[in-house]
């Protein structure tokens, strides 16, 4: 596995990247003993400054330097240019990109796999196809490996998701949890022409101005600057204009809402959530929703660890009749990996 590898490593290890994700990495192989060789970044965006007391080098000069060594991936990417450039890496270097969680502390290594494993072979032998049960293993291979082939190999469209699985048709309301800019209310419109009614809700400030700019052609569609929770409250929010714009202990104070509240009596046919990290307690505040209208759910399964059982025996407890599928789209890391619930 990843991380006990890395403790018996010959090989230089260096970091790939700066940012949150190489916070996290660097700080769990310090606390593991590891002290990484160097930092380096892709030709063309090293400028020798400094991360954590390391000069940010080229990879071209950490290929001349160091010869022979282990890269780990500490940034995120979905772009096809990025993801070639991994690929293109492989024969060059020792290449992994660790698994650490996007919110909250729990690694999903070994002892995290093997202290959860009833609960993750529950969830693995209730998926509906064979595509959902090679995405899980994939993605879990993947978490203990750090090998990004694993992804690259499970990886499917978003318009397979749509027409295998959603397969939305006239008359569909569509409520995005987590809407952004509006990319996926515009994923939805374009597979689903004649709906009804289309929720977004968004409480980044600076996200939700770009959201009603990219929503304004659309009819029918109400925008909400909230967050969403398991109930109506107040709580502290850091607004950061994407990934990292989160309920916190710290930060400017925005009202909370149930989906339940938000959606009221004409409920929603598919709900999408994407609410970084906040998934769990947005489901409980859909219980209602969710047992009264059996809406199809798209939820982001990469926030959390744990989110690997949870997220699916919490629906399971609110209705046991759903169907489980599960994606996994182009990005490095394991980010754009979602379970369906049909």
């Amino acid at each position: 596995m990843l991380w006990n590898y890395l403790k018996t490593a010959k090989k230089p290890i260096l970091l790939y990247g700066m940012g949150d994700g190489a916070e996290k990495i660097l700080d769990h192989l310090l606390a593991l003993g590891i002290t990484p060789s160097g930092v380096f970044a892709s030709d063309g965006f090293a400028r020798h400054n400094i991360f954590r007391g390391y000069e940010v080098i080229s990879y071209s000069e950490a290929k001349e330097k160091y010869k022979d060594f282990i890269a780990l991936i500490c940034f995120g990417s979905q772009r096809p240019e990025v993801l070639e450039l991994f690929q293109s890496m492989l024969p060059e270097c020792e290449l992994y990109a660790p698994d650490v969680p996007v919110y909250g502390k729990t690694i999903f290594d070994r002892a995290f796999a093997v202290e959860n494993s009833t609960r993750l072979e529950s969830v693995y032998n209730s998926l509906a196809d064979d595509q959902s049960r090679k995405v899980f293993e994939n993605t879990v291979r993947y978490k203990l490996t750090g090998k990004i082939q694993y992804l690259f190999d499970c990886q499917s469209t978003v318009s397979e998701s749509y027409e295998s699985i959603l397969k939305p048709s006239s008359g569909e309301i569509y409520a995005d949890l987590g809407a952004y800019t509006g990319d996926t209310v515009a994923e939805f419109t374009s597979f689903c022409k004649n709906y009804k009614k289309i929720i977004a809700v968004e409480p980044d400030v600076k996200s939700f101005r770009k959201l009603e700019k990219n929503t304004s052609v659309y009819e029918n569609i109400k925008l909400f600057n909230i967050a969403v929770s398991s109930d109506h409250k107040y709580l502290p929010f850091s607004m950061d204009g994407g990934r990292q714009s989160v309920l916190k202990e710290s930060g400017k104070v925005i009202e909370c809402n149930s989906v339940d509240n938000i959606l009221g009596p004409d409920g929603a046919t598919i709900i999408k959530f994407d609410v970084e990290g906040a998934e769990y307690d947005a489901i409980k505040g859909a219980e209602n929703t969710i047992k009264t209208f059996k809406p199809k759910l798209c939820i982001s399964a990469y926030h959390r660890s744990e989110d690997y059982f949870l997220i699916p025996e919490l629906i399971k407890s609110i209705r046991d009749d759903y169907k489980i599928y599960m994606r996994h789209f182009p990005y490095v890391p394991a980010w754009d990996t979602c379970f369906y619930f049909v």
